[in-house]
């Protein structure tokens, strides 16, 4: 969904243009348009202000002010190696073209750092029975965290990194959820909508009942976790290994306070002075290839193991991912008390 707040058409005064940039604030930039949106400058107080050292009014028009060349991505160089130059130049705002040099999009860094090609699907069928009571009268992704509801923070971490196609995935109390998105829908999102499982699915299960992907890659995720994942390195190491599922894994490391005796047959042939090891659990983020949606079964119960599982046993190139970032499972009473206080202190970019 276009955002017209940076655009102006070219028959506009100067202080009109005066009037829109101060009502952007420190988002201040305007891109001259015709009437079909067509790009044909830029406007910022700087070009504003050396117009007017040169004589010109505000009453004429923003022609007269403009930079005629400005900076532009267009939609077929849409890839995040050009994404990231333009951020890493301190660019804070530009505009995505089409081939006929038509705005289609105007991508702020400051309110969203990237645009991944991706749709996502939040699994939030689940009763939270380990919640109750929270859970009795309302499913646990609506339950507020800071009054902010859980599954709020996944999506306006999604919006931060450009995904615009959002699924979620119900059973349990879902006309709360259904009345939640409907609340949603303007908020920039081309796809932000509810699938009902009639009987529970799993944490994969559900995903078959969607046929109506966008895009090539897709990103499944639970909808009771709470973390500050960079989901664009995420992307790109998939991307850069090839890897038909991307798993995300959370290092938890165990300290040994004694010594570690290696036995082979009975007899001992090392040992390991207080050592410490290093296992990896599944953090509930699985990003995969589309293609391998033919491996998830119609209308069957279906978890994450299983289709881990089966992708490992067709010889699919399974890799996990390391978040050493932060990262809550909101499964239990104290889990969502820790949420209560993590989420007022934790760093989160999109917030």
């Amino acid at each position: 969904m276009l955002n017209k707040l940076h655009l102006l058409e070219i028959t506009a005064s100067i202080k009109l243009a005066l009037k829109q940039l101060n009502e952007l604030g420190k988002d201040g930039v305007l891109f001259v348009v015709t009437e079909k949106n067509e790009l044909i400058g830029s406007l910022t107080d700087g070009d504003i202000r050396r117009a007017l050292l040169k004589g010109i009014t505000i009453e004429e028009n923003v022609g007269l002010a403009m930079n005629i060349d400005p900076k532009v991505l267009f939609e077929d160089q849409m890839d995040l190696v050009n994404l990231k130059e333009f951020r890493e130049l301190n660019f804070s705002i530009v505009p995505i073209l089409n081939k006929e040099k038509i705005i289609v999009d105007v991508i702020n860094f400051r309110l969203k750092k990237s645009i991944l090609p991706i749709d996502v699907v939040i699994m939030a069928g689940g009763k939270g029975e380990r919640l109750r009571p929270l859970t009795d009268h309302i499913p646990k992704p609506l339950l507020p965290i800071n009054q902010k509801p859980i599954i709020e923070y996944a999506i306006d971490q999604f919006n931060y990194f450009g995904i615009s196609d959002i699924w979620i995935t119900s059973n349990y109390l879902s006309n709360q959820l259904v009345e939640y998105v409907a609340e949603k829908q303007d908020n920039g999102f081309d796809r932000l909508r509810v699938i009902i499982e009639t009987e529970f699915l799993g944490t994969m299960g559900a995903v078959s009942l969607i046929k109506e992907f966008s895009h090539n890659h897709i990103l499944v995720c639970n909808a009771d976790l709470l973390t500050n994942i960079d989901l664009e390195s995420y992307y790109l190491d998939f991307i850069k290994t090839n890897a038909d599922l991307s798993v995300l894994s959370i290092p938890y490391k165990i300290d040994i306070p004694y010594a570690v005796l290696e036995l082979n047959d009975g007899y001992i042939s090392d040992l390991k002075e207080k050592p410490t090891y290093t296992y990896y659990s599944n953090g509930g983020f699985y990003l995969f290839k589309r293609e391998c949606l033919d491996f998830i079964p119609m209308n069957t119960e279906f978890m994450a193991t299983d289709f881990i599982e089966k992708l490992i046993q067709n010889n699919k190139k399974v890799r996990a991912y390391e978040h050493h970032g932060y990262w809550l499972d909101i499964g239990s009473h104290s889990d969502f008390q820790r949420a209560q206080e993590d989420s007022k202190n934790i760093k989160f970019e999109w917030i």
